[in-house]
């Protein structure tokens, strides 16, 4: 194993089909290996060793898999759409990773083939950039990319953690928008995506109910929104806000409760530290604060309902 596997497990070694014959495997020998478990295949004619795509979470093994398309193509190709933002650590919630998507350099139309989508929209300067040592599309363009392919609540996802990964900045985004999308389908909720992102959000699940405020038309909070004692210091953050309606709301998350915790203490230490912080709040700004779990978000039309009842006193109508 290279010393950049080592670093990446996304860069485990590929073992094509082709290159396998010509070193003197025949099928039924490559066969033999994938039925003994020693190799699994990844996609057609593309092979890995089994205990190193075992360490691989799903972005990671999707990285894989486009890695063999691309040394697969038959023209030159570059890693696009949602299988580009997998080589940016982007987030899979609600994202098909059942295909993997890549654009010709061409810009002729490729062939159908199961398992790959090929793109083949226009490519302008600046476009492509190497990650991974492997040409990806740069995050302005692969951001707009994704909200031509994925649901606009994924795409928010998606956009918001190259913005807040500080991959790109919105502006760019924007200024990619306005030279033009020459030969994209489905761009009809890139305006909400752009409309709506945000660099202060830092998780999925924040984006989440970010979104469902918009969808429920429910005023924008305030992302990241700092809360200080009477000497103006800053003690606390909250998720989200609305000030003038005396509400804040924090999300929690598996991954935020990982994050918190500190050397030596236990989960449950996180969780009294947070009750503090909540206690500490509401006393400080007098405001109510309403907590919200992924479970939630699975429930949209009740969780409208909660925080309309906490900003208005009154519940979305039924219908």
């Amino acid at each position: 194993m290279s010393e950049h596997e080592l670093i990446d497990p996304r860069l485990t070694r590929i073992m094509i089909r082709g290159e396998l014959v010509d070193a003197g495997w025949t099928d039924r020998g490559i066969a033999r290996m994938v039925k003994a478990g020693i190799w699994v295949k990844i996609r057609r004619g593309a092979y890995a060793m089994r205990q190193d795509w075992r360490r691989l979470d799903t972005a990671g093994q999707h990285v894989v898999r486009t890695r063999a398309v691309m040394r697969q193509a038959n023209t030159e190709v570059v890693a696009s759409h949602v299988s580009g933002l997998m080589f940016y650590g982007g987030p899979t919630w609600g994202l098909d990773l059942s295909s993997v998507h890549v654009t010709r350099t061409d810009g002729r139309a490729g062939r159908a083939e199961a398992g790959v989508s090929q793109h083949r929209g226009k490519i302008l300067e600046g476009d492509v950039v190497d990650r991974l040592g492997f040409p990806v599309m740069a995050a302005p363009r692969l951001g707009l990319e994704v909200t031509t392919v994925a649901e606009t609540e994924a795409a928010l996802v998606a956009v918001n953690h190259l913005l807040h990964s500080r991959a790109t900045t919105l502006e760019k985004m924007q200024d990619r928008y306005e030279r033009g999308i020459d030969c994209w389908a489905g761009t009809l909720s890139t305006d909400i995506v752009l409309r709506l992102a945000d660099r202060r959000i830092e998780s999925p699940g924040e984006s989440r109910v970010l979104y469902l405020c918009y969808l429920y038309g429910l005023p924008a909070p305030q992302p990241q929104y700092k809360v200080r004692d009477r000497s103006g210091k800053v003690v606390a953050r909250v998720d989200f806000a609305w000030p003038e309606l005396g509400l804040f709301v924090e999300f929690d998350g598996l991954i935020k409760y990982h994050r918190l915790v500190k050397e030596g203490e236990s989960p449950s230490d996180v969780v009294v530290r947070e009750k503090r912080r909540e206690e500490l709040v509401c006393e400080l700004t007098g405001w109510r604060c309403l907590r919200l779990v992924w479970a939630d978000l699975d429930r949209p039309d009740h969780t409208a309902n909660r925080i309309r009842e906490k900003l208005f006193g009154t519940p979305v109508l039924a219908g």
